[in-house]
């Protein structure tokens, strides 16, 4: 007895659906064990805390640094940060330099930061410096304040240059890139 057209259309339906179901499963427990794997074989970051006594540059582009006092909020984080962070001036200009001792998603964009406190970023490219240094920049502002022009670098140990945090995260966490990294963030009101 021959089964009708419609009773092998749904059982062919039937078995492709629980075929693709469990393929589809098959790959998320695949992608969930590969994660768990690399996570066992990725050492932590430490949560060391930032180093005081780290020597900054006493000059920056031909213009003497002052040191200035992190924030509470600063200090909180550097706590965490793997490597150090310290912020200077030039009397124009505010630097903030952190030296960064192992990959981590804890650099992240300036952007990131400045959106977080409640600023509207604006004309964000890259340039240029007159030294021809690459840098990411863009314009902040909040509630009509004065704005601020804001740019900021990642360099690693042999000199490689990068504008983009996650860039320079995927290649520091390939070992194409090696430490440790100077990552520099310039702001001057405009």
């Amino acid at each position: 007895m021959s089964t009708p057209f419609f009773e092998r259309w749904f059982a062919n339906h039937f078995i492709n659906r629980i075929g693709h179901k469990t393929a589809f499963a098959f790959a998320m427990l695949l992608c969930m064990l590969w994660s768990a794997t690399a996570a066992l074989r990725t050492p932590a970051e430490p949560m060391a805390p930032a180093v005081a006594s780290h020597e900054w540059p006493s000059e920056w582009d031909g213009a003497a640094l002052r040191p200035l006092a992190l924030s509470d909020v600063e200090q909180r984080f550097a706590d965490r940060f793997p490597g150090a962070i310290g912020r200077m001036t030039d009397g124009t200009q505010t630097l903030v330099m952190r030296e960064v001792s192992q990959p981590t998603r804890m650099l992240h964009p300036a952007a990131d930061c400045y959106r977080a406190l409640g600023y509207r970023i604006e004309q964000a490219r890259l340039e240029r410096d007159a030294r021809e240094r690459m840098w990411r920049c863009f314009v902040a502002q909040r509630h009509g304040a004065q704005k601020i022009r804001v740019c900021e670098r990642i360099v690693d140990a042999r000199g490689t240059a990068f504008t983009d945090t996650s860039s320079w995260y995927w290649a520091a966490a390939s070992g194409q890139s090696h430490g440790p990294w100077q990552a520099v963030t310039v702001a001057r009101p405009i």
